[in-house]
């Protein structure tokens, strides 16, 4: 594994604090790193099964020779010590359901024109699928791709869920969790690069990159994911949750 070059002191600081526990709580099987660009701007998009999936994540892009700016929910960013790390580090503040929504688009537009790697959860939030499979994602990755027309890499992660539990407790205890994150083959969105970036599009590219995601974790786990795709939209609403995948 080849460390990052382009990371700032910050980036590096925290990355010398973070990856030794990580390394002693996790046995890891790390797949595919040949799919990650060398360099150039990228979209790594990942399954989100518990809080400490963006640890897990970041430490696979990082120890791949890439640093990862990750796009995180604005409040975390209020919290002290932790909002300034994160500024420190730049990663990128979702304003979800704000007049300030937009600015996360842009940020990350212009990070990925800078060539920078741009790590994103497309469900947006933790699944709420009962066996932790990937969810009906939302479009924001689908508008960094078509916009950028950047690589999407699907990244798939399975054993977080061991480190810590869905509602945040920590579960780890000696001896370290296998944790196993597979990159795959960037997913193909060109025939949609120059259509409308409609509800329709949006959502058929979405879809593309979740589909992506679930059959590498269906590799993993040596088991089908559910045919319809959990929404919690739908559940919300008191109907079933669930969409054809």
């Amino acid at each position: 594994m080849r460390s990052p070059t382009s990371a700032n002191r910050a980036y590096r600081n925290v990355a010398r604090i973070l990856r030794p526990p990580l390394m002693a709580m996790t046995k890891r099987d790390w797949r595919g790193q040949v799919n990650l660009p060398a360099e150039g701007g990228f979209i790594a998009a990942a399954n989100h099964m518990t809080n400490i999936d963006p640890l897990t994540f970041a430490h696979f892009l990082w120890d791949s020779g890439r640093v990862p700016h990750v796009l995180a929910k604005s409040s975390l960013f209020k919290v002290p010590v932790v909002g300034r790390v994160l500024y420190a580090t730049r990663q990128i503040p979702v304003h979800r359901g704000t007049a300030s929504a937009g600015e996360s688009l842009t940020a990350a537009v212009a990070a990925l024109e800078a060539g920078a790697c741009v790590a994103v959860f497309p469900e947006g939030t933790l699944t709420q699928e009962p066996d932790l499979w990937p969810m009906v994602g939302k479009t924001g990755v689908a508008r960094l791709a078509l916009t950028t027309r950047k690589p999407v890499i699907p990244v798939t992660q399975w054993g977080p869920q061991d480190l810590m539990a869905r509602r945040g407790k920590m579960l780890w205890a000696f001896p370290p969790k296998k944790v196993t994150i597979v990159a795959g083959p960037p997913v193909d969105l060109s025939d949609l690069y120059d259509r409308p970036q409609d509800a329709m599009t949006l959502r058929e590219a979405t879809e593309r990159v979740m589909q992506a995601i679930t059959r590498q974790l269906e590799e993993i786990r040596g088991e089908e994911a559910p045919a319809v795709r959990y929404d919690p939209r739908k559940a919300a609403r008191g109907g079933a949750g669930k969409e054809a995948a």
